[in-house]
């Protein structure tokens, strides 16, 4: 090849467009609406709650490489996968904490020198959120907004396909957006299909024989009735859910109940989640609906009880949720949609830390 012929390759090789990929500036659009401008590639970014970690490991090999600082409320509320990031990525041990997932410390914050901060929506649309959120932009760290607990059916996809271009993750975004809304449609048509209403059912969080009771609406994981056909008895209540007396609950009678958790039992007798067996999430669910409000009903009298990880309304891995509701909803119509298939899967294409323990359980044993 003469020099004159490797000189024109050279030449219209770097006359061509640059590869696909993100470009920067990178102006993105929010979960509430903001235009947000990123100068560069984060690389320092601030987690306002630690939860959204789950969903920045799904579509990266080393989400803690990318943070600056994170709330500590994943810790806190879930030891158990915390330790299992912990064993993957040490580094997250060293991480400075900036909040507890609810409100974030500017004093804390402000000194890491973050490129990024993401934001929880149920921070975001608080005015204390609201006034973090402008002193972190006064700073020059510009705040993007994700949401994973509201209109999750859609949200869910959306917002990882926003973490995708945010990272420059978007093929690994896109592989995981498109696997989930599938295994989502596929409940819906086989739904539509029947048109017949399913089973009356009572999702309550956090069950306890001391106090009752809150039962989650239609927004939410919530919404993962409705999509399985069947019926909400707190539909009327506000979306994400509120609390209701023990009469309500009598009054409801569902047909099946699902109680929803987190590992260890700290707010509720049942534990879900993980780190925890198969054998004490369901002996902590035989010990939960034994609770006064609970033991009369007539789906605990004909053992249609179940328990779900509470903390699927906070990560995008609730497509497991939505799959073992609708399995104990109408288990005729979804015998062959197994929730721990999906699961597997879902370690082995996506996870950079594989989800271990038991975040569905039931019904109880008598």
């Amino acid at each position: 090849m003469t020099r004159r012929l490797i000189a024109i390759l050279l030449f219209l090789l770097l006359a061509l467009p640059a590869a696909a990929g993100v470009r920067y500036p990178l102006t993105v659009t929010d979960a509430i609406g903001r235009e947000v401008t990123l100068p560069a590639p984060p690389k320092a970014i601030l987690l306002g709650s630690g939860f959204n970690l789950v969903a920045m490991s799904l579509i990266h090999p080393d989400p803690v490489s990318l943070l600056a600082g994170w709330a500590g409320d994943m810790k806190d509320d879930n030891p158990e996968i915390y330790e299992r990031f912990r064993e993957r990525f040490p580094a997250i041990g060293k991480l400075p904490l900036i909040g507890d997932g609810v409100a974030i410390s500017l004093e804390a914050a402000l000194p890491l020198k973050a490129d990024l901060a993401l934001l929880a929506n149920w921070q975001a649309e608080t005015e204390p959120g609201r006034q973090t959120i402008a002193m972190l932009e006064r700073a020059g760290v510009p705040v993007v907004v994700v949401n994973f607990n509201t209109e999750v059916l859609t949200r869910t996809p959306e917002q990882i396909r926003l973490l995708g271009k945010i990272l420059d993750r978007e093929e690994q975004a896109e592989a995981y957006a498109t696997f989930y809304e599938a295994h989502v449609q596929r409940i819906r048509d086989r739904v539509s299909a029947r048109k017949q209403p399913g089973p009356r059912v009572l999702l309550e969080a956090f069950p306890n024989p001391d106090q009752c009771c809150y039962a989650y609406g239609e927004g939410g994981i919530g919404s993962f009735i409705a999509l399985a056909g069947g019926q909400n008895v707190a539909a009327g209540l506000p979306s994400q859910g509120a609390v209701v007396s023990s009469e309500f609950v009598l009054a409801s009678d569902p047909d099946v109940y699902i109680a929803t958790a987190s590992p260890g039992g700290r707010y509720s007798p049942l534990s879900v989640g993980p780190g925890v067996s198969a054998e004490e999430a369901q002996d902590s669910l035989k010990a939960a609906v034994a609770s006064p409000h609970l033991a009369g009903l007539r789906a605990v009298r004909e053992g249609r009880v179940h328990g779900l990880w509470n903390f699927f309304n906070a990560v995008p891995v609730n497509l497991l949720a939505a799959e073992a509701v609708a399995r104990w909803l109408q288990p005729e119509l979804f015998a062959d949609i197994d929730p721990a298939e999906t699961l597997a899967e879902i370690n082995r294409r996506f996870a950079a830390v594989p989800f271990e323990g038991s975040y569905w359980t039931g019904p109880a044993p008598r």
